[in-house]
């Protein structure tokens, strides 16, 4: 199982942090991140369930995080195992992750699928959501995995789609010429897009689309 101790810092205070697995007494603090991280104009029932993090822990507990500071929870992220072929990239989220529900995680998959990541709103100037990220590629190298691979939001796409395809919406954000909250975040953590695909979430502010992304196992990397 996983744990991390160490320092982030708000500003210059170091504030202690802890990275582990999730676990059933979790459940609770993992759904109020969901309420906090994904509020309206997100679907309400796209938030977790206690189903579904029962199914988290049980069929794939490596890829359950959370993260602790000063002993609370204030973020998480969740992952799957599954086989993904690159030359056949398109997908939804709700069929690639079972709706969130897993029941598709194949032990012996070649790629981690991020199901989720979410920071309570009050922490995410501590950069949480990169140390998360860090901490899945772990995961990545550990089971010796190919990539992680998935799909991000594009919440600022709404703002430009009468002037871009989404797929230049992209081209832009990665220049530097725009900048979304989503996919420049997933940039910043060493993540590289794939491709855009059309109907990934149902998402109002990203016109339905979602861009994959991944982070290649340096130790198992091949073009």
């Amino acid at each position: 199982m996983y744990r991390k101790e160490f320092f982030v810092f708000d500003q210059d205070k170091p504030v202690p942090v802890v990275i582990r697995n999730y676990e059933e007494k979790d459940f609770p603090d993992l759904i109020r991140i969901q309420q906090e991280s994904f509020p309206p104009p997100f679907p309400s029932e796209l938030w977790w369930n206690d189903v579904q993090l029962n199914n988290h822990v049980t069929l794939f507990p490596q890829g359950a995080l959370c993260i602790e500071v000063n002993g609370e929870i204030a973020g998480s992220m969740t992952g799957l195992l599954v086989d993904f072929d690159p030359q056949h990239p398109e997908h939804s989220w709700e069929a690639i992750t079972d709706n969130g529900y897993i029941r598709n995680h194949k032990p012996n998959g070649n790629t981690l699928y991020v199901v989720d990541i979410g920071v309570r709103p009050a922490f995410r100037k501590l950069g949480l959501g990169k140390w998360l990220m860090f901490s899945m590629y772990d995961v990545v190298v550990h089971l010796g995995l190919e990539r992680l691979l998935g799909g991000g939001r594009m919440p600022g796409y709404h703002k430009h789609a009468n002037e871009k395809s989404p797929e230049q919406y992209i081209d832009a954000v990665v220049k530097g010429e725009l900048k979304d909250p989503v996919i420049t975040f997933l940039l910043r953590c060493g993540r590289t897009p794939v491709k855009v695909v059309a109907n990934y979430l149902e998402d109002e502010e990203s016109n339905n689309y979602g861009t994959l992304m991944e982070w290649k196992n340096p130790f198992s990397y091949s073009k």
